[in-house]
């Protein structure tokens, strides 16, 4: 039976009728005629802005509608962005000429697939393998729609993927500018030079700045424009998070190299594109009062780009820009000296405990210069270190004061925190602990009242204490799954944390890393097997083994207590970076070596059936060691670093050097050709009949020696 209309039903019935009585406005956002002068700024606790007046920011207008792709063209596109994905072309003719049907097929099409919620993903895909010709192609057609494409939810994620994409080729258009436009010129097109791409985008962008800044979508692509106008690395750790949300999604194609001069390193940028970070940076703020900027901190869309823009600010610019009473910094702090009691204070001490603002705050005091991070740290933090490390939000502000500390102020530091050590690894806040433990190391301080705040708060027996500190679990995960374990461990930050803490710890000579060394040498066979095996406790055990300054004795000491279960550990996925570790750990210990190999040898069948245990078997050299045990000997005794464990296990290649049968072997070779050379110089001087002939007999006579 047909079901009655409910309440839901009457309701959008009313309200369309409600709507076609009123007149609608065209625009969204727009302002109100009668709107008062001033600005009246409303932060309510989910973050929005509600704004009004006539600084206030209005939307572009309507979205355009592009159209819709048919259902044999979405077939065609998502078929083409699986073949993309897996990248198995026998060659790269054949993916280019791939790559160019299917641009021809998306000609005229472009704005339709950027839009489209199905077909998106392959517009990524095409701008990672396009050459530079078709990402200026593509930003041909993205002109004069900018502005709409990166407020839409997944037209926004192609611009970005195309700005990423385009940074390097302005670079490269410095360098070689003439190249690229007898190019185009060859193809008969007008030269337009990706520089001047990107200005026209930031003019079409223009004045609308403070209103995309807030936009859910929009936010995200003006953070990769202003990384690329700036010349900042696109992939840096620090930028990484600003750049893009956690819940992005990854598009890449197998198998497909990236630059690392791309992502890692500052790419060298032309002039006119500092002008174009000015531009926006002063279209963004200019009208903004105090109050509107303060605003923002505490907004989670506009936090983001307001530190980028302190950071972008402070970097170019420094002491000039921080004292500038028109800079972004000054509508934060307008005051010289925040002490406490002024509004700069009051603004510091809120951003503090706020999950949103805070994250701006360690931006300020990462970038501010030193006359004004001084003020700053005395009246507002050099008192409170302690109290603030133990609290879940300012933890992560003091760890950024900690890494600006001088030699002084960082041991008054130490005896602030010290005491309060218990109370953080109750609290899980181990990463205030290893920030001080690494600024001890690098300003040269006594760490060994922090080792005995360790000791009191982790317990005096060594091998419960490092139990304790990495969290080891033996017995909690029999009855899971390996794939279960694997997602509670990838889970356990604070697990993590403690092993952090641990390799930090290592990094010390002294009674840090004596603790460390102490736990492991009190540990028995079982569990250092365990911890082996374990993807966060391992590298606790590898750093152990190749810190700098480690001795030989304490290798030996747990080297040996390894021995008889080599080939387990070698067929482990993560245990088996720790058995290359040992090659590296026994040197000098050639009995211990020679032992490890020999179990080896008695498991060659298991080892080259598991993926780990070939890598392993190739670095350890195992077949040398079968045919010729000699010369294996020779290199096991002399050998450096082996496994390069930066890399996955096996993936490095060994560098072999040669044997005294092979020098032999050149010598003789060298000695002929430089013999053959001679008499050819000899002989050239006579006839060129009687020449030949001596040529003749002496290719003769050394094949006969030669046979």
């Amino acid at each position: 039976m047909p079901k009655e209309n409910k309440k839901r039903g009457r309701r959008a019935q009313k309200k369309r009728k409600h709507e076609d009585e009123e007149d609608v406005p065209p625009t969204k956002r727009q302002k109100s005629e009668d709107a008062e002068d001033e600005v009246k700024i409303l932060v309510h606790g989910d973050g929005d802005l509600q704004e009004r007046g006539q600084d206030a920011y209005t939307g572009p207008g309507e979205v355009p509608f592009y159209g819709l792709l048919s259902e044999d063209e979405q077939e065609y596109f998502k078929r083409a962005d699986s073949l993309l994905e897996l990248n198995q072309f026998a060659d790269a003719e054949e993916r280019n000429l791939f790559l160019a049907n299917v641009y021809k097929e998306a000609n005229g099409k472009e704005l339709k697939i950027a839009n489209s919620q199905s077909c998106s993903r392959i517009m990524e895909r095409l701008m990672l393998m396009s050459s530079p010709a078709q990402l200026k192609a593509l930003f041909r057609e993205f002109n004069g729609h900018f502005l709409h494409l990166v407020q839409h939810r997944f037209a926004s994620h192609c611009c970005q993927t195309l700005f990423r994409q385009s940074a390097q080729v302005v670079t490269d258009e410095l360098l070689a500018p003439l190249e690229d436009q007898q190019k185009e010129m060859e193809r008969g097109e007008p030269y337009v030079s990706m520089e001047n791409l990107f200005l026209y985008t930031v003019n079409e962008l223009e004045g609308n700045l403070g209103y995309l800044m807030t936009d859910q979508f929009a936010s995200h692509a003006l953070r990769v424009l202003l990384i690329v106008l700036s010349g900042q690395p696109l992939a840096n750790t620090a930028t990484t998070s600003l750049l893009q949300s956690k819940k992005k999604e990854k598009i890449d194609i197998t198998g497909l190299t990236k630059s690392s001069d791309l992502g890692l390193q500052a790419r060298t940028v032309p002039d006119s594109f500092q002008e174009a970070v000015d531009k926006v940076i002063s279209g963004m703020i200019t009208g903004l009062d105090t109050t509107y900027v303060r605003a923002l901190a505490a907004h989670p869309v506009g936090n983001p780009v307001l530190q980028l823009l302190i950071e972008l600010e402070l970097s170019q610019y420094g002491r000039k820009k921080a004292e500038d009473t028109d800079s972004l910094f000054r509508k934060l702090l307008p005051d010289d000296s925040p002490e406490e009691g002024t509004d700069s204070a009051s603004f510091i001490n809120g951003l503090l405990y706020d999950a949103v603002g805070s994250r701006l705050l360690e931006t300020i005091i990462r970038c501010a210069p030193g006359r004004t991070f001084k003020p700053i740290y005395r009246s507002l933090f050099r008192e409170r270190l302690g109290s603030l490390a133990r609290d879940e939000i300012a933890g992560y502000v003091v760890i950024r004061v900690l890494e600006r500390l001088g030699k002084e102020d960082l041991e008054e530091a130490v005896t602030q925190i010290c005491p309060q050590t218990g109370s953080l690894i109750e609290r899980s806040r181990t990463t205030v602990i290893k920030t001080l433990i690494e600024r001890c190391a690098v300003r040269g301080l006594n760490t060994k009242p922090i080792a005995d705040a360790l000791v009191e708060a982790y317990g005096e027996e060594p091998s419960a204490r490092l139990s304790e500190l990495l969290k080891l679990n033996i017995t909690g995960n029999e009855g899971m799954s390996k794939e279960r374990q694997l997602q509670v461990e990838a889970k356990d930050g604070v697990k993590l944390h403690g092993s952090l803490l641990a390799q930090a710890m290592l990094e010390v000579p002294g009674p840090l890393r004596e603790l460390i060394s102490q736990s492991l040498l009190a540990t028995d066979t079982s569990t250092l097997v365990f911890m082996a095996k374990d993807r966060t406790a391992t590298h606790v055990l590898q750093r152990s083994l190749t810190c700098s300054g480690q001795g030989n004795i304490f290798c030996r000491k747990i080297l040996q207590k390894f021995l008889g279960h080599i080939a387990d550990l070698a067929v482990d996925a993560v245990a088996s970076h720790v058995v290359d570790v040992f090659w590296t750990a026994s040197k000098g210990l050639q009995f211990i070596k020679e032992r490890m190999a020999e179990e080896l040898l008695e498991k060659e069948k298991a080892l080259k059936e598991s993926y780990p245990g070939r890598a392993v078997w190739r670095n350890w050299m195992m077949d040398l060691n079968k045919r010729r045990k000699s010369e294996w000997i020779s290199k096991a005794r002399g050998a450096q670093e082996k496994p390069d464990q930066s890399s996955k296990v096996g993936m490095q290649s060994q560098v072999i050097s040669k044997s005294g049968i092979e020098l032999a072997r050149e010598r003789f070779a060298g000695a002929k050709a430089g013999k053959s050379r001679n008499s050819r110089a000899r002989v050239s001087t006579g006839a060129n009949g009687a020449a030949a002939g001596v040529r003749v007999e002496e290719q003769g006579l050394a094949a006969g020696i030669w046979h």
